[in-house]
């Protein structure tokens, strides 16, 4: 057997990801960066009755950031908004099984992805945007200036791509 630093859950969302992809016309779109490795995720909610109702992504990144990038549209589908704001890095660290510390930023990314999603979602239809998330926005904002900084070559070249 050969050794793996991946769950078998990282390996199979990783081999096989669900909901990968644009939403046109999307409700919500959550754009996120992280400043080391430069990953960059984006994710694309539609919202029905306050619920997450459609979900996919498009990710750049390591094994781990696709797999939880994909874990995380099948946690937030089907929640309501506010269920969907609670999401955290641990929700998504439980369902894809220990990953190797130097990893875990991804689960941070793709948490930071969802609420970035709904922030947008609630900022676009005029909609009271809750305290925590406008911190978080910040941060996140904040985050994603640095990325597109420091690894400006790379992100040109990923929108160019995420454009086609």
């Amino acid at each position: 057997m050969k050794y793996s630093p991946y769950s078998k859950e990282i390996m199979k969302y990783f081999k096989h990801p669900k909901n990968v992809g644009i939403i046109k016309n999307a409700d919500g779109v959550g754009r996120v960066g992280n400043i080391q490795c430069g990953d960059i995720m984006e994710l694309y909610i539609k919202v029905k009755e306050n619920k997450i109702a459609n979900i996919k992504f498009q990710t750049f990144g390591c094994v781990v950031a696709l797999a939880v990038s994909s874990m995380l549209t099948e946690i937030a589908k089907g929640k309501k908004l506010n269920e969907a704001i609670k999401i955290s890095n641990n929700d998504i660290l439980k369902k894809s099984g220990p990953v190797p510390p130097i990893k875990i930023h991804c689960s941070i990314l793709a948490a930071d992805a969802l609420h970035e999603a709904i922030y947008d979602y609630l900022l676009k239809s005029k909609r009271s945007i809750p305290e925590v998330l406008k911190k978080e926005h910040e941060r996140i904002q904040n985050t994603l200036k640095q990325v597109e900084k420091t690894h400006k070559e790379f992100t040109n070249f990923e929108e160019k791509i995420l454009k086609k």
